[in-house]
């Protein structure tokens, strides 16, 4: 089937977008011809195209290639329920004895394999009573009545059967072939207290199930087992617990308080319970604090902004972005030493470059009462300058203006002054003077000149 798939999806089309070769079956062709190993009395669906049809055989147990979860898969999920001896009662509760003593070893996972097992069975029984379909029991006979040989010919016949069955649990009559199948079973009325039993203990199985997903942090798998077992109990306290732990455990505080209270309704001297009420409390508080921490935050930081850009236009100074930022870390125009308060004095990152020797320095925080002369005290002496040609009397500076030309700047002037002219911005955060050795100076500005004539 596989390969049919294929060779659909593979279908070779030429320049028009014509298939070439055969073309498939019309909509609604008889197709049964195509699938020789159908069992007896299976019709292939009309109606359907070809890709449909091999979607609906996908779903019968028979020719799956890929098994689906048997809690939503009625056909396999009673297939599968036969293959345990007992009654599905029985069966259920050794699963959940045996998931029982796998969850106090604290081995959570296989616990919750042998739950889902017993959940898999009398999910069988629920789909069956859910279409209406009787109980099929094999009919009571006398101790010897069938040779060994006979009984290994009925265990054929039964094997053969399950293949061929659509998985109900029912015999279709052209499926009997006289070989003894119609006499070996017989249709039965459920028990009402026998059905009241399984339903009860799928709840507890589904409930169990949930306590392992919840130490396997399978928190979302918790909560579809506990809904599960409330659609069975809409009182079951400890489904109303579990569904609580695993929201809380996701940060669905709102959630998880409307299902610990309502578990609360029903036993309001839960001790489980109430502690965690209590915890749902904790954890709203911590949520909520840090909420308005983020809110504070998100608020002081626009703040900010509105505050930088109030006093950028105060002051004259005009600032450019280039999209391109460099790596400054958390060097940054700002106010300071608040940021959020308007009396605060502006700080500029600033980059000291020597041209005529290709060095740099960075000064992280010019501030805009501060002069160039008050940095050069720090800065000079320069650790690479062996000619001492870098000193506060013996260097000359300037700053590239919006027009893209040169202006001198006065070492023993303020910051603010030089920014405030409306001459120089400052880009991407960054404000460039560069340093030049008196004798030296004259030709520079000349070459920068030429440079930039020559760019235009």
């Amino acid at each position: 089937m596989d390969n049919l798939t294929n060779e659909t999806k593979d279908l070779k089309l030429d320049d028009n977008n014509v298939p070439i070769g055969p073309a498939p079956p019309p909509a609604g062709a008889d197709l049964s011809a195509m699938f020789p190993g159908l069992p007896s009395g299976y019709k292939v669906n009309t109606g359907m195209t070809l890709e449909e049809t091999i979607a609906d055989l996908n779903k019968h147990p028979l020719f799956m290639t890929s098994l689906d979860d048997a809690e939503d898969n009625e056909e396999l999920a009673a297939l599968q329920s036969l293959a345990y001896d007992g009654t599905p009662l029985e069966n259920g509760l050794n699963f959940k004895e045996q998931g029982n003593d796998c969850f106090k070893a604290k081995k959570w996972a296989d616990a919750k394999e042998f739950y889902g097992k017993g959940v898999q069975v009398l999910q069988a029984e629920e789909f069956r009573r859910g279409k209406g379909i009787k109980k099929k029991v094999q009919k009571p006979r006398e101790v010897g009545m069938r040779s060994e040989e006979e009984q290994k010919a009925f265990e054929e016949r039964e094997k053969k059967r399950l293949a061929e069955n659509d998985g109900s649990g029912v015999v279709k009559e052209d499926e009997k072939d006289g070989t003894g199948t119609k006499e070996e079973y017989e249709e039965v009325e459920d028990d009402p207290e026998e059905t009241q039993k399984e339903r009860t203990l799928l709840e507890q199985l589904y409930v169990n199930r949930a306590a392992c997903h919840l130490e396997l942090k399978n928190y979302r798998s918790c909560t579809s087992d506990c809904a599960a077992a409330l659609r069975l109990n809409p009182r079951n306290v400890k489904a109303f617990y579990r569904s609580a732990k695993a929201l809380l455990a996701v940060n669905k505080i709102v959630e998880s308080d409307d299902a610990c209270a309502r578990g609360l309704e029903i036993d309001s001297s839960n001790a489980a319970l109430q502690q965690l009420a209590k915890e749902i409390i904790a954890k709203n508080e911590t949520v909520t604090a840090h909420r308005k921490a983020e809110e504070k935050r998100a608020a002081d930081a626009r703040r900010k902004e509105v505050l930088l850009k109030a006093a950028l236009e105060a002051r004259n100074i005009k600032t450019r972005s280039t999209g391109k930022p460099p790596d400054m870390e958390d060097a940054r125009v700002q106010l300071v030493p608040d940021p959020l308060d308007p009396q605060s004095s502006l700080s500029v990152p600033t980059m000291l470059l020597y041209p005529a020797d290709y060095e740099s320095d960075f000064i992280k925080a010019f501030n805009e009462t501060e002069s160039l002369e008050q940095h050069f005290g720090y800065v000079f002496p320069l650790p690479w300058d062996r000619e001492n040609k870098y000193t506060a009397n013996n260097v000359e500076c300037y700053v590239e203006t919006v027009s893209g030309g040169l202006a001198k700047v006065g070492k023993k002037v303020s910051l603010l002054k030089v920014l405030s002219s409306g001459n120089v911005e400052i880009v991407d955060d960054l404000l460039k003077i560069f340093v030049v050795p008196k004798g030296k100076a004259e030709g520079w500005v000349k070459d920068w000149k030429e440079k930039k004539l020559g760019r235009k």
